[in-house]
């Protein structure tokens, strides 16, 4: 069998082209070719250059799929599309529950009707989820950590820094299919197309990413000071937040729009973007009006 390895070298924290050698020992005696992702200029061509007989592979984390999606959108890829993970956080896969180092697994299901995120003018598809709040300023953070060492990146003890001391809630309007909420002290107010983001995080437990209506969910955690606020953060990893009612709220639909009343940093499947007041995600089928 012939696989095109697509390999991302800055994926899980710059190891991306050591993960990605992992797959001459996994599909040993396959041929295999390696292209790395970031030497494209564009994908028309390349993909035009593969033969009817060869595997795709993606090799990276998160961020390699939005790179991938977002560059290959109304492209038609023209073949399944593997994935292998080698990222540092994952998410993906621990949504599909898959693991790191696994066996390359076809993925071309979820690449289909993603939803769009708008941010500056700019519309991008999100595989994961929209962080905005206390998540993209470890985003940020993580970005600046890494221009200056080599060691990874510690999201968890960036997020507990950030409660205590750096980050300032915000004030949100967020408006979901037409109906307005208003919230106060507002700590996070990610959209999530699947379950994970992060590193783990699981704001939404029952996202689902294949579900028939194709919504998104906006999960709010707000009103709370820094001490009831760093209890609750650590019950994000296993779902386990969404118990306190009195300051979590998931909101579904297929249009969710996030208004700050300050500028910070928003992620989009890991990728950050600096000094944003708002957001719009939109599902990619929104019910018509009538």
């Amino acid at each position: 069998m012939k696989y095109t390895v697509l390999f991302n070298p800055n994926a899980g924290n710059g190891t991306g082209a050591a993960e990605a050698e992992k797959l001459r020992d996994i599909l040993k005696g396959d041929e295999l070719t390696f292209t790395d992702i970031t030497s494209l200029n564009g994908y028309a061509e390349f993909l035009a250059g593969l033969s009817d007989d060869e595997r795709l592979v993606l090799a990276g984390g998160d961020g390699t799929l939005n790179r991938f999606i977002n560059d290959t959108d109304g492209l038609d890829v023209g073949r399944d599309v593997y994935y292998f993970a080698a990222g540092s956080g994952n998410d993906f896969a621990h949504d599909l529950g898959k693991a790191k180092d696994d066996a390359p697994f076809v993925i071309t299901e979820y690449l289909k009707d993603l939803p769009t995120v708008t941010v500056k003018g700019k519309a991008y598809k999100f595989l994961n989820g929209v962080g905005y709040g206390i998540d993209g300023y470890c985003c940020e953070v993580g970005d600046k950590q890494r221009e200056t060492s080599d060691k990874p990146v510690n999201y968890t003890a960036i997020a507990i820094k950030g409660l205590l001391f750096h980050f300032k809630p915000c004030n949100a309007k967020i408006t979901v299919d037409g109906v307005e909420h208003t919230y106060n002290k507002v700590w996070l107010a990610p959209t999530m197309n699947g379950r994970f983001y992060g590193g783990g995080m699981m704001p939404t437990p029952d996202q689902d990413r294949l579900g028939k209506d194709k919504t998104v969910s906006c999960m709010v955690f707000y009103g709370s000071g820094k001490l009831k606020s760093l209890a609750v953060f650590p019950s994000i990893f296993k779902g386990e937040h969404v118990k306190h009612k009195e300051m979590i709220e998931i909101l579904t639909g297929h249009d969710i729009k996030v208004e700050f009343d300050r500028p910070t940093a928003l992620q989009i499947d890991g990728e950050t973007i600096l000094g944003v007041t708002e957001y719009e995600a939109v599902s990619a089928k929104v019910p018509a009006k009538v």
